[in-house]
């Protein structure tokens, strides 16, 4: 008998108040794949100044797992609960997780995180430069244009500053 192949999904985690890292940390540990996305933020204190990795989602945390390791991960004493839509977990896209890297890898970039409902976009792919392969939606916020990425369950946009002359216009994928 053959053995039936595990299906792995992301999910969104909501962890404890300012525990991201500690079960980011506890999960690796245990060999489940997780991504916490950190973005570098310069803090000024009284006395100092200086660089310091903050999640760029707070309370949350990104695991890949099946069904085995699915409550492996809520038995965490920082994890709260999946983030859930009708009484089951949100499963999220892996082109989702792999643009949010993207947008995350240049130090240098800004990345912007929205609560608001932002107006639906036209949906873009990039087509040249370090961003290149993400797909979302370009909008304009402030007289710019945005390369914007949703995040529906989590009711949050993620979003860049992008040039026209680097996208094209696609079909919808999300």
């Amino acid at each position: 008998m053959q053995a039936r192949k595990l299906a792995y999904s992301w999910h969104a985690i909501y962890t404890r108040s300012r525990a991201e890292k500690k079960l980011y940390k506890e999960l690796c540990s245990r060999s489940i794949e997780c991504y916490l996305p950190l973005q570098k933020e310069l803090r000024q204190w009284s006395d100092r100044s200086k660089w310091v990795e903050e999640p760029l989602l707070r309370s949350y945390l990104f695991v890949k797992v099946s069904e085995r390791e699915y409550y492996d991960v809520i038995n965490s004493s920082f994890a709260v609960r999946y983030v859930t839509f009708g009484g089951k977990a949100v499963s999220i896209p892996e082109e989702q997780i792999e643009s949010l890297r993207i947008f995350l890898e240049d130090e240098n970039r800004k990345v912007d995180l929205s609560h608001d409902n932002l107006e639906k976009g036209e949906s873009v792919e990039v087509v040249a430069g370090p961003l290149k392969g993400i797909q979302g939606e370009i909008i304009q916020i402030r007289g710019k244009n945005r390369i914007v990425i949703r995040f529906d369950s989590l009711g949050t946009c993620v979003y860049t500053d992008i040039s026209l002359d680097k996208i094209k216009q696609v079909q919808p994928v999300f």
